[in-house]
């Protein structure tokens, strides 16, 4: 059996990673699987609610990625995996847990998902949606507020204290190992149909 062509999509919050994603999906149906790094958010069971709030959610260490790389592994070698399930309500990781079955094309999605080198060194295909700062602070506040049913001025005080510094830390560096990078994400059709073409390429070769 042939390996899966792994693709990596990262870049800042809001920049258009899950609109690029669920092209890729609607176009290829079964033959994509997708990995989300956001849903393998640590568990914090043991903390209040308020210190769940306080938690940095865009370091890499709020992720637990030994497991991440570990579901991703059995994917790649055709093994059906369940991802665990957050709920951004409660800012804590669910008891319940989701199929994610194997495919010819594996898509992994997330902010940090270029800055462990082991998870990019596990990449075919590596693309940054790059889109700019003001366009996906608003996006990422109608997203929380509609619905995560956080407050505005939560939103605004997380993107100040953890998410803006994180991306300029963590996520912009790490551009570097991006394969393509894709300005103004979903709605660049240009970059959108070379990555459609690239992947077709690759299921007619299978």
């Amino acid at each position: 059996m042939r390996a899966p062509l792994v693709i990596g999509i990262a870049g800042g919050t809001g920049s258009g990673k899950t609109t690029i994603t669920q092209k890729i999906v609607e176009r290829f149906g079964e033959n994509v699987t997708v990995l989300y790094h956001d849903d393998y958010y640590r568990e914090q069971h043991a903390l209040t609610y308020e210190e769940r709030c306080k938690t940095n959610y865009d370091h890499p260490d709020a992720f637990d990625t030994d497991r991440f790389l570990s579901d991703l592994d059995k994917l790649r070698a055709g093994e059906e995996v369940f991802s665990p399930v957050y709920d951004y309500t409660i800012h804590d990781r669910s008891d319940r847990t989701k199929p994610v079955r194997p495919a010819p094309v594996v898509l992994i999605e997330g902010i940090l998902i270029f800055a462990d080198p082991r998870l990019a060194g596990r990449m075919d295909i590596r693309l940054f949606v790059d889109t700019d700062a003001d366009v996906r602070i608003l996006r990422r506040l109608a997203r929380d507020v509609k619905e995560r049913k956080r407050s505005i001025d939560s939103v605004i005080d997380q993107y100040l204290t953890t998410v803006k510094p994180m991306h300029e830390k963590y996520v912009e560096p790490s551009k570097k190992a991006a394969d393509i990078v894709i300005p103004e994400g979903g709605c660049n059709a240009v970059a959108l149909d070379l990555i459609l073409n690239r992947i077709a390429t690759h299921l007619a070769g299978r």
